[in-house]
């Protein structure tokens, strides 16, 4: 279990800078993340990764010299926000264009993507490569389906190598597209793991059982068997591994590979040595020509027991790429000499953007606005235990302090605004931005796509009338479904979400205020996010544990309908206000 820590929800964020004081010479913080202390020379290309906390020495770890220029670093198991990923790769690029890579899990998808248009807008090139090295987790002709495990560690050590030795952009996005190609990791577990201020583990395995090809947040393989001894897991491993050759190998036999012994956590290092031995023997055997072997941590999960193997099959220009020293806190590899630190070359203080002009009555909307998102941010302290435990039965356990940690930024923020003037779209844009940043994950991502589409519809000037905050909502589940992929029937928030966008719609247009439409709309929304215990997850990381989930609501509907009867409260009592 996870013994240490203040407050969970405040776990990531002073982890990271214990890291970076740790580690001075290496990185230094970046809103977001950290980058390299060193810099880098300009022209090069900036490789750029990150994930969820909790995977160390993924993934400011592996910011250093030969490796990742910076390191974008969400909350616990949730993916740093879109602002998170384009502020560490807006400081970390040199003029050469960005590449962005990390394992391939929806909030990533969601936030890296999102932060590649924004680059790009900007006017830096960048590309991205999603890792999908994990086997057990789609079929082979599904690859692009694939999570990322611990194959991150031969993808980010190749396209940083090909950054050092100067390649264009172009050319790393493609040997790193090559080396994941070439990428095949299994893992097993023993134990799950338990996030910080969590009574409980994630998922918990039998005792004398073993999960079989498992994800590192605890995402399920191809089921359990008993404990084998270390040989017979050796076989395992490299057995399954074998069986998918990449294209380009045509057989074991004379092809050049690198194994990574992967712990999860709290496997010991003996206990590693002992299956590796096994491991190696075998690969020798079916002729394989060993590289560099690996054993260690590269990718944990707190304190999960397990281990995984990755096995990353050669070519020429792989193999010499992969001869590129490195120097990263957590890796080295080869001799290389230190780069001076440039940490005087501080991060510049963006200043705040201006307050959109408005007028006296968006400003007093504003300070319903402000009440709104207050009534948020408590709804979901009331409510916090409940939804980790409804996410944790099919997800990672994350929601509530997701929730939490957006939801308290998004209401700072628009009070803040308001203070200085703002009107209610500025307020409400300010809050959106706060909680997709803060909160991170796929959560985050969304409920930022839901407060902006309200806030452009309703202006910074009069006061939006009930068909402005309508077509706003009807904008939200238009735009969570678009950036999302994600439809109804789902099981995902969009089934609380379009029910109430469609009835605050029919209610305004029957000639309700908004007041009692929002009321009508928020109990469809609570009826529909109920109906989803019956349904089975079909989109992102409680996908595989569908069986699971049966019986249990969403928890991102259910909070989505938690948060619609409390601002049903708020609309309400700035009615009886006027």
């Amino acid at each position: 279990m996870t013994r240490l820590w203040n407050a969970p929800a405040d776990f990531a964020d002073e982890m990271i800078d214990g890291f970076v004081a740790a580690n001075g010479r290496y990185v230094r913080r970046v809103t977001g993340g950290v980058v390299r202390s060193a810099g880098a020379p300009e022209g090069q290309v900036a490789l750029v990764v990150g994930g969820g906390s909790g995977h160390y020495p993924a993934f400011g770890g592996l910011v250093g010299r030969g490796l990742a220029h910076g390191a974008a670093m969400g909350n616990l198991f949730a993916s740093p926000s879109a602002q998170q990923v384009t502020s560490v790769a807006t400081t970390a690029q040199r003029g050469g264009g960005v590449l962005l890579s990390y394992g391939n899990y929806a909030g990533d998808v969601l936030n890296f993507d999102a932060a590649q248009e924004r680059l790009r807008a900007a006017g830096i090139p960048c590309e991205s490569v999603p890792v999908t090295d994990d086997v057990s987790s789609a079929p082979a002709d599904e690859r692009h389906k694939r999570r990322g495990i611990a194959g991150d560690l031969t993808v980010f050590r190749t396209a940083g190598a090909a950054a050092e030795a100067g390649y264009p952009l172009a050319e790393v996005a493609r040997v790193a597209r090559l080396a994941n190609e070439r990428t095949r990791s299994f893992g097993v577990a023993f134990t799950g793991c338990t996030l910080p201020g969590a009574d409980e583990p994630l998922f918990e395995v039998a005792e004398g059982r073993m999960a079989v090809g498992l994800g590192i947040h605890g995402e399920p393989g191809i089921g359990e068997e008993d404990v084998p001894t270390a040989d017979e897991l050796a076989e395992t491993l490299v057995a399954r591994l074998l069986d998918e050759l990449p294209d380009g190998v045509a057989a074991a036999e004379d092809a050049r590979a690198i194994p990574i012994l992967n712990g999860l956590g709290s496997l010991k290092y003996e206990e590693m040595f002992v299956v590796y031995r096994r491991i190696a023997q075998l690969l020798e055997a079916a002729g394989v020509e060993i590289v560099d072997p690996h054993v260690g941590e590269y990718c944990t999960s707190f304190d999960m027991a397990g281990t995984s193997l990755t096995l990353f099959w050669l070519d020429d220009e792989l193999a010499e790429l992969w001869e590129t020293p490195v120097d990263a806190p957590a890796y080295r590899r080869g001799s290389d000499v230190p780069a001076a630190t440039t940490a005087d070359a501080a991060e510049a203080a963006a200043e705040d953007e201006a307050i959109a002009p408005s007028d006296d009555a968006s400003r007093e909307t504003a300070r319903i606005v402000v009440d709104a998102v207050a009534v948020i941010a408590a709804t979901v302290d009331a409510h916090v235990d409940e939804l980790g435990r409804m996410d944790a039965i099919a997800g990672d356990g994350d929601h509530g302090i997701g929730m939490q940690r957006g939801s308290h930024a998004a209401a700072e923020a628009a009070r803040a605004a308001a203070e200085a003037g703002a009107g209610a779209a500025t307020t409400l844009l300010r809050a959106a931005d706060a909680w997709s940043d803060r909160a991170g994950g796929t959560s985050g991502a969304l409920w930022g796509v839901i407060l902006s589409s309200v806030a452009d519809r309703i202006g910074d000037s009069g006061r939006p009338d009930a068909p402005a905050v309508a077509r706003g909502t009807a904008d939200a589940a238009a735009g969570v479904m678009a950036y999302g992929k994600a439809e109804p029937g789902d099981k995902t928030l969009v089934d609380a979400l379009v029910p109430f966008a469609e009835e605050l719609g029919r209610a305004v247009a029957a000639g309700a205020s908004l007041a009692d439409a929002w009321r009508t709309a928020s109990g469809a929304a609570t009826e529909a996010a109920a109906a989803t215990a019956d349904l089975l997850p079909r989109m992102g990381r409680a996908r595989p544990h569908a069986e699971k989930s049966l019986g249990t609501p969403d928890p991102g509907a259910h909070s989505l309908a938690l948060i619609t009867a409390g601002v049903a409260d708020v609309l309400a009592a700035a009615t009886e206000g006027n």
